[in-house]
């Protein structure tokens, strides 16, 4: 009688809080794709249900708060945990619950995506969940990951005197308690994209990325959870930030229109990589 395998070590699993999107675009599914494609086993809390399409966003229902806190309590009494993922939360309630879970594991690192609007522009965040993620969950950050746009809504205040600039939104949200803020440059009107990471002393690293034509539907998604799935496998947050960056744009330049609207990363381009260099190889012989 053959013998059993003997048992594998368990890949490290990040839980993920977000919104679910129907194209796997965006939203928990591609949180999903992104981490299994990186080697992690993602578990998941759903925090909202969405109907959208690779256009935009046309409805957002979010879960009942109890029911978003028995699901992640669920998994965390049975399963360990190396990260956690943060995205599209959905309501106020939902996010004093998840401050309340996380505040329970203050060793498990924390990445919070703070995606207040959809690529097309439809808000998935009111000014009253951006005020409680700042109170409740930025102190507890150990990276938060915003655009240039969401930088400046999650520092704003009634004293501002035109538009911060990046510099100055990092200082701020890493005064409201983030360890680490990392600034992407999609948005901007450079002509390539540059991000920035911060620490407590400042710029820590300054990368360029060439732009490329179109627009992604889950780029901001794709980069958040890479950067918890390389620091869940054990990586700093500098070389997390690094390597989830090159993942990233390889998803994007390999990405591909799976709708009539955004574009779709393929996070999954070095399989089909793969895929291609044996049917070149097959086709020589």
């Amino acid at each position: 009688m053959p013998l059993a395998p003997p048992p594998r070590t368990a890949p490290p699993q990040v839980l993920i809080f977000a919104a679910s999107d129907p194209t796997s675009g965006a939203g928990i599914q591609a949180d999903i794709l992104t981490l299994a494609s990186l080697g992690c086993h993602p578990l998941t809390a759903i925090t909202a249900l969405t109907v959208q399409d690779t256009s935009g966003v046309l409805q957002l229902q979010p879960v009942a708060a109890e029911f978003l806190e028995q699901q992640a309590r669920t998994i965390l009494e049975d399963m360990p945990v190396a990260a956690f993922k943060i995205g599209v939360l959905g309501s106020v309630a939902n996010v004093l619950a998840v401050a309340e879970i996380v505040s329970d594991y203050p060793e498990i690192p924390l990445i919070l995506d703070p995606v207040l609007a959809s690529g097309r522009g439809d808000s998935l965040s009111g000014e009253d969940i951006i005020a409680a993620m700042r109170e409740m969950l930025l102190p507890q950050t150990t990276i938060v990951t915003p655009n240039a746009p969401e930088a400046r809504r999650l520092v704003e205040s009634d004293e501002d005197d035109g538009e911060p600039t990046i510099d100055i939104c990092a200082e701020r949200l890493i005064e409201l308690g983030a360890q680490y803020v990392l600034i992407t440059g999609t948005h901007e009107s450079t002509p390539e994209v540059i991000n920035t990471l911060y620490g407590a002393q400042g710029v820590m690293r300054r990368d360029r990325w060439e732009r490329l034509p179109g627009s992604y539907h889950g780029s901001g998604c794709t980069l958040a959870s890479a950067i918890a799935g390389c620091i869940a496998g054990g990586a700093s947050v500098e070389e997390a930030v690094r390597d989830a960056q090159d993942y990233t744009w390889q998803t994007l330049n390999n990405g591909f229109r799976g709708g009539m609207g955004q574009f779709i990363p393929d996070r999954l381009f070095w399989a089909r990589e793969d895929n291609a260099e044996n049917e070149e190889t097959d086709g020589e012989r």
